[in-house]
């Protein structure tokens, strides 16, 4: 897929990226930082290439009204994020531009303008996927994105939701720790694949919310018993847990069902699971068998001693030194 985009008063391209379709986990990151400082424009734009994945985060101002035309060659599957505020810093207002917004769309190849006010702060968020690494990451099968899929099949162009959606706390959250990841190689490529899959999640629950749908209707029978395994896990070695990806491998259940299916059956995310079975742990090490700090903070599955200490203090109100007083 050929992803590209320029500004329509300037001759050049802002970039041109052509990004193979093909989705391997062994695919390296290419990263990209460009900046435009010249009248009508300022533009902050950061770029993440890999096979079958185009990410970039951008912060833009006009000193006049234009527009942007993008090109995509190929099919793709966007997910795209816009924030507005004036020059002043206030939100636009909904009367002009609406809140700020998402969607997930499948693009099989288009060419569009968009259009852009003066003295209004943009920041555009978009991961381009192709289909191979979409399908990676979310089960072609799962009932979360049944009629998305079929219009895929068709090579249909595609919203999940005819209206934009409001972005949530949790989303801005998600873009903002993709945005400001300081990992880089394998370590980068597997946050960022973790993140892209996690921000996913969240646009998926809000338009199934959005639409009425149960978790009967996501949800097979054999699904929550493949759960409940996922929870007996967590329990017996929330010291040194498996990865998502390795727990999903585990029970036989796709690592999307898994994250999204823990947190609607049971109430919470894995990671706060496994953060209240460490804590409640490291207190009853520290009431009852009187263990030394050090002690305790690796019994919790914690390396560092510091780490446990502001973990525990986040969680409980007080330092661990306070418990043994």
């Amino acid at each position: 897929m050929v992803v590209k985009a320029k500004i329509s008063d300037l001759d050049e391209w802002l970039f041109i990226e052509d990004v193979p379709d093909v989705y391997s986990p062994n695919n390296t990151l290419a990263e990209k930082q460009i900046t435009i400082q010249r009248s009508p424009v300022q533009m902050a734009n950061y770029q993440l290439t890999t096979g079958g994945m185009f990410l970039m985060h951008a912060v833009m101002m006009f000193d006049e009204s234009t527009s942007i035309h993008t090109d995509i060659n190929g099919e793709t599957i966007t997910s795209h994020f816009m924030f507005y505020k004036n020059a002043s810093g206030k939100k636009v207002s909904a009367s002009s531009h609406g809140n700020s917004r998402h969607n997930i769309r499948y693009i099989p190849s288009t060419v569009a303008n968009h259009e852009l006010s003066a003295k209004v702060e943009y920041t555009y968020f978009m991961v381009v996927l192709s289909k191979a690494y979409y399908f990676s990451l979310i089960d072609r099968h799962s009932i979360l994105h049944e009629r998305f899929v079929k219009d895929i099949e068709n090579g249909q162009f595609t919203s999940f939701s005819n209206e934009d959606m409001a972005v949530t706390p949790e989303m801005r959250k998600v873009i903002n720790e993709i945005r400001d990841c300081r990992h880089s190689g394998e370590l980068k490529r597997l946050h960022t694949e973790s993140k892209i899959l996690e921000l996913l999640m969240y646009q998926l629950e809000q338009l199934r919310n959005d639409t009425g749908m149960s978790k009967q209707d996501i949800f097979k029978s054999g699904d929550f018993e493949r759960l409940e395994k996922a929870r007996t896990i967590l329990n017996e070695r929330f010291v040194t847990p498996p990865t998502h990806k390795e727990l999903a491998k585990e029970i036989l259940l796709n690592e999307f069902k898994l994250r999204t299916g823990f947190k609607e059956y049971f109430g919470v995310t894995m990671y706060d699971y496994i953060t209240r079975l460490r804590m409640e742990q490291a207190r009853r090490l520290l009431l009852d068998d009187k263990m030394s700090i050090y002690e305790v903070s690796g019994m919790s599955g914690f390396k560092h001693q510091a780490n446990f200490s502001k973990a525990f203090k986040k969680y409980f109100g007080i330092l661990p030194s306070g418990v043994k007083v």
